[in-house]
């Protein structure tokens, strides 16, 4: 089992997402049925404040929005990400873009709801991640992993990717064993369309 992958370089990391970001949207497939269900699985609705992490150009941003969530708050650690993001929703006062390390972040509020989409093999550790997610969260909130294609697709996909920005992601029965030391997990799904793992503090 993988839990932490000692080779990768944050710093490595950003410079990678920073070089791809400006041709990030022409690459970008969207399936909107798949996001459909990945947020429906983690009750994104009506009046809630949604932290999307590792939030790239904020492809997720109009979905959140077109379901009348009360806030957005977009971080990921890219420089020129988040300012791609940022100049796309800097007339809507719904969205707050933020450049930074989320493992080093101090929100000034709990979320209803956490998103991580398309991002997890870039984080070396699984548990710290969801460790310090879960403390962002309201009581009853929810956080969801999630990913628009298959496990076996996204490993596919990321293995001529140098080790020092990803690593592989993992049966969603073994990411739910170390969700569960700080949630309960309520939602897992494994299929040839899509990964998600959600779960809700108590």
């Amino acid at each position: 089992m993988v839990c932490y992958n000692k080779n990768m370089n944050k710093e490595k990391v950003r410079e990678f997402f920073n070089a791809m970001a400006d041709s990030w949207d022409q690459g970008m497939v969207i399936n909107e049925a798949v996001i459909k269900t990945i947020l429906d699985n983690v009750a994104v609705r009506e009046g809630i404040d949604v932290l999307d992490v590792a939030s790239g150009t904020g492809v997720l941003i109009p979905f959140y929005l077109s379901r009348n969530v009360r806030s957005v708050t977009a971080i990921d650690v890219s420089e020129r990400m988040s300012a791609i993001a940022a100049q796309k929703f800097s007339t809507n006062g719904q969205v707050r873009v933020i450049c930074a390390d989320v493992l080093g972040y101090l929100p000034d509020r709990l979320y209803d709801v956490i998103v991580v989409y398309n991002a997890l093999p870039h984080f070396p550790d699984d548990e710290q991640l969801i460790s310090a997610l879960s403390a962002m969260l309201e009581e009853g909130g929810r956080l969801t992993i999630a990913h628009g294609m298959s496990r076996e697709r996204i490993n596919e996909h990321h293995r001529n990717v140098s080790p020092e920005i990803r690593k592989p992601l993992k049966p969603v029965e073994e990411l739910a064993e170390i969700m569960a030391r700080h949630l309960q997990v309520e939602i897992t799904v494994s299929t040839d369309s899509m990964y998600q793992i959600v779960g809700r503090k108590l």
